[in-house]
């Protein structure tokens, strides 16, 4: 899986999953699945523009790690900082798309495996300019 920490200033785009969407309404970054025999950068520029219009310029990677869930299965999550991307940001699927601060992410119901990469960019860990 790969995620956009799409960035403006001190803010961070989040997005809200549909509720009729696995994990109903729970936030997360935009992003999604690697297909078979694509590029991380590749995959997330597709899902950049499949999720919301735009032509992102993919930066550094900011954090890679794996989350087990509770019920089983695991998933690898890799965060690319994005800084510049060409178009207005449309919603295509999500329930509500929201800049928001990043001291203020906590506050919002984010999918688990968000969660420690969420108090990270909270506590000023991530992202230094």
């Amino acid at each position: 899986m790969v995620a956009a920490l799409i960035t403006r200033e001190t803010e961070v785009l989040i997005c809200q999953r549909t509720a009729d969407q696995p994990m109903p309404l729970k936030w997360e970054f935009p992003g999604g699945k690697i297909e078979p025999q694509e590029e991380e950068v590749a995959a997330l520029r597709r899902e950049l523009q499949e999720e919301l219009g735009i032509s992102a310029t993919i930066g550094e990677k900011v954090a890679a790690f794996e989350h087990h869930y509770k019920k089983g299965g695991a998933v690898r999550l890799h965060f690319y900082r994005v800084r510049e991307y060409e178009g207005e940001i449309q919603n295509r699927i999500f329930a509500q798309v929201r800049w928001v601060p990043l001291h203020s992410l906590p506050s919002f119901d984010f999918l688990e495996a968000d969660r420690d990469l969420v108090r990270q960019l909270a506590l000023g860990e991530l992202l230094a300019e």
